[in-house]
């Protein structure tokens, strides 16, 4: 038995994501909740055939508290979307608040579920959440995820296309490190379990890691206005959290990256640090996943000059990045302090 809950379930990767997961057969039971238009979606996912039971909540009459009881994992897309011109700074302002309401749900109605993050930018809403949890004395570094996992399927689909064989992109496996936004996204190329042609030229390397690197950008920008990356980035999503779901039911030797808290595994962050050459809260690494969620965070292990340049440039990024998010909830947590204990 199974339930996943997604919050911002009516949203524009919200709704993808949950017919994604109604489709899972391993989920039995999928809550969801948003502000708006949530039990409509849920009566559409629940006319199709497969085992799980949907139900659509709004914040009325204890609605989020109603979608997270008994939840196991819960998967968060809430927020705005990205529009031309926008950067994540600007969409923390204003989904900053909107993943803190949520995580004090989680922390107090479903505090064992592993959580899944997907609202942007997750370098820094991942901080949050763990704030958030960490005042509620409910936190596991262990089953806290920033999901990445789009890097990884950009990754894999513009290598095939530089292959010449977009039926390989299921197959290419890239492991990109780092954090989910801009520069902190790092390929590792060298990595890829299908090499790029012998003798690439440099310009077409740095292109293509630019491509990965700020994907979103052109998603937006061939949208017009309309949205940002929603259809990849629930699939994306539902990839990672299946992953979750086979590890946290036994499945043994099962690894995604994944930004997580380096506290989650003390003797693979050691390592991992000290590749860095300096110490961070949090890191997209490989991860293996298992029963209790993090098991071990791989090293980075061998690679390029190139990769080793866009690592070192992406610490500052990350570093600012989640600091960000740290500090909003410090700041939210004593405003409400001085406003009064009810606003806690």
């Amino acid at each position: 038995m199974v339930k996943a809950v997604v919050l911002g379930a009516a949203g524009g990767i919200g709704q993808p994501l949950a017919l994604l997961l109604k489709a899972n057969p391993l989920v039995t039971e999928l809550g969801l909740f948003d502000i708006v238009n949530t039990p409509g979606v849920a009566a559409d996912l629940s006319h199709i055939s497969t085992p799980a039971k949907v139900e659509g909540y709004l914040p009325p009459d204890d609605g989020l508290k109603k979608a997270l009881t008994g939840a196991d994992i819960v998967v968060i897309p809430a927020g705005v979307p990205r529009k031309p011109g926008m950067t994540r700074d600007d969409l923390f302002k204003i989904n900053a608040g909107i993943v803190k309401d949520l995580a004090t749900g989680i922390a107090t109605t479903a505090p064992k579920a592993f959580v899944l993050v997907i609202s942007n930018p997750v370098n820094s809403t991942v901080p949050i959440v763990a704030e958030v949890f960490k005042k509620h004395n409910v936190y596991d570094p262990k089953r806290l995820f920033g999901v990445t996992t789009l890097d990884v399927v950009r990754a894999s689909t513009f290598v095939s296309e530089i292959l010449g064989n977009l039926s390989l992109s299921k197959e290419v496996v890239v492991p990109v490190v780092g954090g989910h936004s801009g520069v902190t996204i790092v390929p590792l190329l060298s990595q890829s379990s299908h090499p790029l042609p012998a003798g690439i030229a440099t310009s077409d390397y740095e292109a293509l890691v630019k491509r990965i690197q700020f994907g979103g950008d052109e998603v937006v920008k061939a949208k017009q206005g309309a949205g940002s990356a929603t259809l990849s980035m629930a699939f994306a999503g539902a990839e990672f959290a299946g992953k979750v779901i086979r590890a946290v039911k036994g499945e043994k030797g099962i690894t995604a990256p994944t930004f997580v808290s380096l506290a989650s595994d003390p003797a693979g962050a050691a390592a991992l640090t000290k590749e860095l050459g300096q110490e961070l809260e949090f890191f997209s690494s490989t991860v293996e996943l298992g029963t209790e969620g993090v098991v071990k965070i791989h090293p980075l292990g061998t690679i390029t000059d190139a990769e080793k340049a866009l690592v070192k440039a992406a610490i500052p990024e990350l570093e600012t990045n989640i600091k960000t998010g740290t500090n909003y909830v410090a700041e939210a947590y004593k405003k409400a302090e001085e406003d009064g204990p009810s606003r806690l």
